[in-house]
């Protein structure tokens, strides 16, 4: 291999991220339509015309700020469920799912948030593209319920696209409401996991109602 072509492309360098973190934060607080690549380009810190040697267009910026929030998501999600025992329950499995996906939430809050907020506003074509890697995340969700599930662990009177829909969409509105100053975040996952397995309804109230029946 020649020394030229050991150079490596100006698209790798560390300003592509600088272009990505800002362009995440434009689009989570403005929103993809009204955010142009000028403002992303000013935001970075480069001339709006340089930013072509790192994106071809605003739509593979976008691109890439969806992927990176839902592979934060993801690999948070999968260092908690790798780092389980073999021999875990389900409930345990679920419960760092939960904690795992809002780590990443709460963590990559520009990606994340901006992943959730302009995901209807995109055009059709980077949509179609993006429902590739979610389709992925939802699929280790459905795993989780079907293996739990088929262990007697999960009850079997709804159905499991409704429990991911309902788990996932309100898991990942807490990006929008987290304040980290009113408690830790481990303490914060496991009021969110207590309320997910457990409801609302104190467990003295419960029995007293099922015992009128």
């Amino acid at each position: 291999m020649s020394a030229l072509a050991k150079v490596p492309s100006p698209k790798h360098d560390g300003k592509r991220d600088e272009i990505l973190a800002s362009a995440a934060r434009l689009f989570r607080h403005q929103g993809y339509a009204a955010t142009t690549l000028r403002e992303i380009a000013d935001a970075a810190g480069i001339k709006a015309g340089s930013i072509y040697y790192h994106f071809d267009s605003k739509d593979e910026i976008l691109g890439e700020v969806l992927d990176m929030g839902m592979k934060m998501v993801t690999d948070a999600l999968r260092a908690k469920l790798d780092a389980l025992p073999s021999n875990a329950t389900m409930r345990d499995r679920i419960a760092v799912a939960i904690e795992g996906h809002l780590y990443g939430m709460l963590h990559f809050g520009d990606f994340t948030s901006a992943n959730i907020r302009i995901y209807g506003q995109i055009p059709v074509a980077a949509k179609n593209k993006h429902r590739v890697i979610r389709r992925a995340y939802a699929d280790i969700w459905d795993k989780l319920f079907e293996d739990a599930l088929a262990s007697g662990e999960l009850r079997g009177d709804t159905s499991l696209a409704v429990m991911r829909l309902f788990l996932i969409g309100a898991l990942n509105w807490t990006v929008e409401w987290y304040n980290p100053q009113r408690g830790t975040f481990k303490d914060f996952a496991q009021q969110i996991t207590t309320i997910i397995f457990d409801g609302i309804l104190n467990h003295d109230t419960i029995e007293r109602m099922a015992g009128r029946g």
